[in-house]
């Protein structure tokens, strides 16, 4: 170890200072967490607040069991989509009525990068840019949105989009952090680079929205998708959300016009009338259960300031970065994330060539991450409940399994 670098006495020190100042450390609580398990995997699957099986036990057992056809009025069921959406919203710097909950995060792709196309216009307009980097789905949906609309697919590293876009730019879908490596691209630059080619910018931000400030609003992005089953810790398969931008919400032209979304849902008309605000952005009948277990889950958000939270997102990944290097040997582990600020999102991509080994490992003691084939171990802090000691811990664990192997 480098003389340079502090002795794991000092760093655990360091990590129980850093635990006593943090502001967020009473809200851990608020989740059901394993004792002894470091988790850091919620930038796949974010932890249980503690509340949710009672709300979701008198979802069932009352307002389903109960109430049952009433609820959709009396419980407030019909609403919940937009109602929900409004919770979201501040989570995304977006002002309420420009976010709909419901469907998954693949439809909300589909739907928003078909309706930037039909919002851009016909006039030359013949290429969709997409980040080459992108999640698979959505580089698969990008490329099916295009057949479907007669474009053609540009695939282009997030770092080059802005040069790439021009006259011939329809639509530019871009992933706000990179889901392998952690890296935060730049949201305000590429969305300005689109708006002045005349072109409409669709983000996704799975891996960004409630780990650091994304500022939709602000920074005139026009369409947004995102799960909430990561950060916003709203349950496996948890609905996403559409946000559309007051600005386009008349001539958002949906590729999946539902009954839902209908002006008039329930005069059952044959022919298609879409509905006012972001409400246009539904399809079909919302899934109530994960709905309601997700808007209880957000619960956890009250009071949060997301500034703060990102505050708190880059010390715990500074301090894990510092760590590895006084732990793990030098040369063991390659770091993907980069380690500016302004480029890193709120995981910490490490390689190595038997990273399946290691992660199975680590879990096996406690340190829960996660695998991306073939050699990236990915660490996800999610400020709401990892402290700075789980973070000595998990490489301090992290160190040891390397050394043993």
């Amino acid at each position: 170890m480098s003389e340079t670098l502090l002795p794991p006495r000092t760093l655990q020190a360091r990590a129980a200072e850093l635990d006593a100042a943090d502001p967020l450390a009473d809200r851990r609580d608020l989740f059901a967490l394993d004792d002894g398990v470091v988790y850091l995997d919620g930038n796949s699957l974010g932890a249980l607040p503690r509340h949710v099986p009672a709300r979701m036990a008198h979802v069932i057992g009352h307002e389903w069991g109960e109430l049952r056809i009433r609820s959709w009025d009396e419980s407030g069921w019909w609403t919940a989509p937009e109602r929900i959406g409004d919770r979201v919203a501040p989570l995304l710097g977006a002002a309420p009525g420009q976010v709909v909950v419901g469907d998954s995060t693949s439809v909300n792709v589909f739907k928003a990068l078909v309706g930037a196309v039909r919002l851009a216009g016909d006039d030359g307009r013949d290429e969709i840019v997409v980040d080459a980097t992108t999640f698979p789905t959505d580089g698969y949906i990008a490329e099916s949105a295009a057949r479907m609309t007669g474009r053609r697919l540009v695939p282009v590293a997030p770092g080059d989009v802005a040069g790439a876009v021009g006259p011939r730019t329809a639509a530019v879908l871009v992933n706000h952090v990179d889901y392998r490596t952690g890296r935060l691209h730049d949201l305000p630059g590429i969305t300005a680079a689109a708006h002045a080619a005349g072109a409409v910018a669709v983000w996704d931000l799975c891996h960004s929205a409630g780990a650091l400030p994304v500022d939709l609003d602000a920074h005139g992005v026009d369409l947004a998708v995102g799960c909430t089953y990561k950060y916003l810790n709203g349950g496996p398969g948890s609905p996403a959300y559409l946000y559309v931008a007051r600005r386009h919400q008349e001539r958002f032209d949906s590729p999946l016009p539902g009954w839902n979304s209908h002006a008039d849902p329930f005069a059952m008309t044959p022919g298609y009338a879409a509905a006012d605000g972001a409400r246009r952005g539904r399809v079909g009948t919302p899934d109530i259960l994960s709905m309601l277990a997700l808007e209880a889950s957000l619960d956890v958000w009250d009071g949060v300031p997301v500034p703060q939270v990102r505050a708190k997102s880059l010390a715990l990944t500074d301090f894990f970065l510092e760590c590895v290097r006084a732990y793990v040997p030098e040369g063991r582990l390659t770091r993907l994330t980069p380690a500016a600020h302004a480029e890193r999102g709120s995981q910490v991509a490490l390689s190595c060539d038997d990273a399946p080994a290691v992660m199975e490992q680590l879990v096996a003691r406690g340190v829960v991450g996660d695998l991306r084939r073939p050699d990236v171990l990915r660490f996800g802090f999610t400020p709401l409940y990892v402290g700075f000691a789980d973070t000595e811990r998990a490489a301090r664990v992290l160190a040891e399994v390397c050394a043993g192997r």
